[in-house]
């Protein structure tokens, strides 16, 4: 059995766990709510405040679903609880953000401003010109509009530049070498 799967989530204090029909789980807490469409061959079960997975049969295909599943539905619990959140970096002469309004407004060493939108569920922060907090409570979209972001510019090998993640660690190259 899988040890992912068959561990229990406990639901904190201050959040509701719904299962309605179909597996369509609705979490709500104190940073959000968030509501998504489990895998309907899984069994979620509600015992208080216990979460429990379990799988119909032992299938390849259930078992790889059955530790996703709790992946999922705890994930979601954390991010009602605690927010995901990623941190970016940016390197370069001139490079800089700012926030304007609801947009991130990049300078990126492009002819042009370089302006990102904020999505709903998602939060920017920029507390200094070259960092980037990106916060919410769906880890999965938290990572992805991160990505969105760093792709805007993506660090080169040479000189560093670019935008990473803050824990990214860039393998620098040589470069040319003089006579």
């Amino acid at each position: 059995m899988s040890r992912i799967g068959r561990a229990p989530i406990t639901v904190p204090a201050g959040v509701d766990v719904t299962v309605a029909e179909g597996n369509v789980v609705t979490v709500k807490g104190p940073k959000g709510t968030i509501t998504k469409t489990l895998c309907p061959v899984m069994s979620i079960e509600k015992d208080g405040e216990v979460i429990h997975v379990k799988r119909p049969d032992d299938t390849k295909e259930n078992r790889a679903l059955h530790g996703l599943t709790r992946t999922l539905l705890n994930n979601m619990v954390h991010g009602v609880t605690h927010e995901f959140s990623k941190t970016l970096e940016i390197n370069g002469v001139g490079y800089r953000a700012a926030k304007e309004g609801k947009n991130l407004v990049m300078n990126l060493g492009y002819s042009h401003q370089v302006i990102v939108p904020e999505v709903d569920g998602i939060s920017i922060d920029v507390p200094n010109p070259n960092q980037v907090v990106i916060r919410g409570v769906d880890k999965q979209q938290v990572g992805q509009f991160a990505a969105d972001v760093r792709n805007k510019r993506p660090p080169e090998p040479y000189k560093g530049k670019g935008i990473k993640y803050a824990d990214e660690v860039i393998r620098r190259k040589e470069g040319k070498t003089g006579k």
